[in-house]
């Protein structure tokens, strides 16, 4: 079979990064995505060609609509077709609402929405022409249940899931798939920013004791855009050892 085309976005760390390394493990052909951490996606590409895959990375802040535009003209021009799209890249500023910046509000659902926005928009647009494709949004547990502290991610991660549900109508007679992954407390950056106090309280309340992979969500990823799941869109699957 011919290899498949994944773009993933935000696929130089965590979650991403681990999508990447699975997809290539697959057998597809990857290209890495990230913003200001160069070493590390050009890290994950020498990671994923030095065993024998394929993958290379490409610079653009995906709230910048001009430049996620150039990142995928960059793409269609290589490989002609994007297969899968994972809209992973996310950023979080947290605080109590009363005390929150507005540009730290402006800068989370800038990047986790309008990058969602401006990435689908773009990679959709030549989907449909193929008719055919996969886009795989990560959001979050917060996104379903909130997190205090945390009210422009919870909000822009909520946003993810209502956003796949339309979309998902919308592209649907094309032959496109969109679903969501949320995971719960994932082992990833952002994480280990966590006091160590708030990460055993944390521990205490999920059922089975442990923080997860990035690889245990990798999988789910993989798995939805798979042969498996084709009968599988507009959906969220819930990624967090039990923690409701």
């Amino acid at each position: 079979m011919e290899k498949r085309v994944v773009l993933v976005t935000g696929g130089s760390r965590g979650i991403g990064r681990a999508v990447c390394l699975a997809f290539a493990e697959a057998g597809d052909r990857v290209v890495v995505n990230y913003n200001s951490s160069r070493e590390q996606a050009e890290c994950v590409c020498a990671e994923i060609n030095s065993a024998g895959g394929e993958a290379f990375a490409v610079q653009a802040d995906i709230s910048s609509t001009v430049e996620v535009e150039e990142m995928v003209a960059s793409v269609i021009e290589r490989y002609e077709r994007i297969d899968v799209l994972v809209n992973s890249a996310g950023i979080s500023k947290g605080g109590f609402l009363m005390l929150l910046e507005e540009a730290s509000w402006d800068d989370v659902i800038s990047t986790n929405l309008k990058g969602l926005y401006n990435a689908s928009k773009s990679v959709v647009r030549h989907m449909i022409g193929e008719r055919r494709g996969v886009i795989i949004n990560i959001s979050s547990l917060s996104g379903i249940t909130g997190l205090a502290g945390e009210t422009p991610y919870s909000a822009s991660k909520g946003g993810i899931i209502a956003f796949t549900k339309a979309l998902s109508k919308e592209v649907a007679p094309f032959g496109i798939l969109v679903n969501c992954v949320a995971p719960g407390a994932v082992e990833t950056e952002m994480l280990n920013e966590v006091p160590p106090e708030a990460r055993e309280k944390l521990l205490e309340l999920i059922p089975l004791k442990r923080l997860g992979r990035p690889e245990e969500v990798a999988g789910v990823v993989t798995f939805l855009a798979s042969g498996s799941a084709t009968y599988i869109t507009g959906e969220t699957i819930v990624v967090s050892g039990g923690l409701p």
